[in-house]
């Protein structure tokens, strides 16, 4: 595994690079972990074992110990320059993945145009806790790559009528339902589990994009 340096503007921040398959993964942490916490690690090394390149990083509120996320403007500069990291490095097709909140700031990346082969969500924020109202969608409609949702059916971030309804119809996206899980992991769905069931769909997943092959409905 490699550290490398993020920098952009008067910022910087960490990542570590591992493997080296020609496809690439850049795998962005959620609102409450980093890029160290045991879930990114293990989830980081699945990947990596199943053939993939894959580069984390901080975001800049984790990077200086801060509990609460910044603005999305800053987490968008940092998850663009992230990017403009890895992209070099990789050979074949290169995807933006990431759980929750590292998700969301990836399709706002491909929303602007930012040239990759696909998007990777896991446990995606589609509505905050308890606003439901509020969703997390207006971007979608601007991104074309082919996207991979993997969704938790008892997720309080993503309530499944809504996920049905906004997200399993979008023309480009796959969906791949953890029956019984909800946000994080607990339960039968425990971090190896959780970790375990990800890495295999979004390998399979992943190579049926980059060979250029349409991505089936339900993974």
């Amino acid at each position: 595994m490699t550290e490398v340096e993020i920098s952009w503007d008067d910022q910087r921040v960490t990542g570590f690079v591992d493997g080296d398959g020609d496809n690439g993964i850049l795998l962005a942490h959620g609102a409450g972990t980093d890029q160290m916490h045991p879930s990114m690690v293990l989830l980081r090394e699945k990947l990596v074992a199943g053939g993939l390149r894959v580069m984390t990083f901080n975001y800049p509120y984790k990077e200086r110990g801060a509990k609460s996320p910044d603005r999305p403007e800053k987490l968008l500069a940092c998850h663009r320059a992230a990017a403009d990291v890895l992209a070099p490095m990789v050979s074949g097709s290169l995807f933006l993945a990431g759980r929750s909140m590292g998700g969301r700031i990836g399709t706002y990346l491909a929303a602007e145009g930012y040239a990759v082969d696909g998007l990777i969500l896991y446990a995606y924020p589609l509505h905050p806790a308890g606003k439901p109202e509020k969703l997390r969608i207006d971007q979608f409609p601007a991104i074309s790559v082919p996207m991979l949702f993997l969704q938790g059916t008892k997720d309080a971030l993503s309530k499944m009528e809504l996920f049905e309804e906004h997200i399993a119809p979008l023309p480009n996206a796959t969906t791949a339902l953890l029956e019984g899980a909800g946000h994080g992991a607990r339960g039968k769905w425990d971090a190896e589990a959780m970790a375990d069931r990800y890495a295999t769909v979004t390998v399979g997943w992943v190579d049926t994009v980059s060979s250029g092959a349409t991505p089936p409905r339900t993974a």
